[in-house]
């Protein structure tokens, strides 16, 4: 807790404590999520606004995102003048998105997100990170509902917690963060088999899916993965060596 307090002090107060830092102090005493309080978070490098209540970034996407990112600038040069295309579906905040665009130039990314209000909480971001309004586009989308077009690279963090597994779940998060962003019904894979049955008609050719998913569910997701036709896919593990997000791809890949 003195850790927070004192990041809740230099970022938001600038280290002069007034009468609204200790009433900040008494939200984090009652378990909200230090982001929500001070109203941004880090995400590689990027400033991401949360006040409108997205999910707050995890570090372990953070981590994948990363490694997502060194794979894309590798792929980069192959695609000579023509512009990347990116789709952050299930964007939230729009931290991954934005993340990329910060990392690697000339390309497009559209951000596709359910929820109205954190359409404008991904605006917000991209002005925030001085993204241009060219490079990108933010759609209001149930999934693909709304999404036209063909992409390079699809990345997802859709929610996949079991609701059987509510329990397990830190109550600071349950209290405070958005259910919509975090269950992804009873076995939590929901939306993931709703992404992954369609994700492929939205993929170039050579175009790849990152994904994240719940640990305990990579079997499963690799039954689905097979059941609905892609032909080449790679698990990863995070920074704690837990089975974290799969590549997938629909042609032969050296990659």
């Amino acid at each position: 807790m003195e850790k927070e307090i004192n990041w809740l002090l230099k970022e938001k107060y600038h280290g002069k404590p007034n009468t609204a830092f200790y009433k900040d102090i008494e939200r984090l005493k009652k378990g909200e999520p230090l982001g929500y309080v001070i109203g941004f978070t880090d995400f590689l490098g990027c400033k991401i606004d949360v006040s409108k209540k997205p999910l707050i970034p995890r570090p372990e996407t953070e981590f994948w995102t990363q490694g997502a990112i060194e794979k894309i600038y590798s792929d980069s040069r192959s695609f000579g003048n023509r512009s990347i295309r990116v789709l952050d579906i299930f964007a939230g905040s729009g931290c991954i998105g934005i993340s990329i665009m910060r990392q690697i130039k000339g390309l497009h990314v559209t951000f596709a997100e359910k929820a109205e209000k954190l359409i404008k909480q991904i605006k917000t971001n991209c002005k925030l990170n001085n993204i241009p309004k060219t490079q990108y586009k933010v759609i209001q989308s149930d999934i693909f509902l709304n999404v036209k077009g063909r992409f390079d690279y699809i990345f997802a963090n859709p929610p996949y917690i079991p609701k059987n597994r509510k329990n397990k779940i830190q109550p600071s998060v349950l209290t405070h963060e958005p259910h919509e962003a975090l269950f992804g019904g009873s076995d939590g894979l929901l939306y993931i088999r709703k992404f992954l049955a369609e994700a492929k008609n939205f993929l170039n050719k050579n175009g790849k899916i990152y994904m994240e998913f719940d640990p305990p569910q990579k079997k499963e997701i690799e039954v689905i993965i097979k059941n609905y036709g892609y032909k080449n896919y790679r698990f990863h593990k995070d920074q704690y060596r837990k089975w974290r997000w799969v590549e997938v791809w629909l042609v032969s890949s050296n990659t």
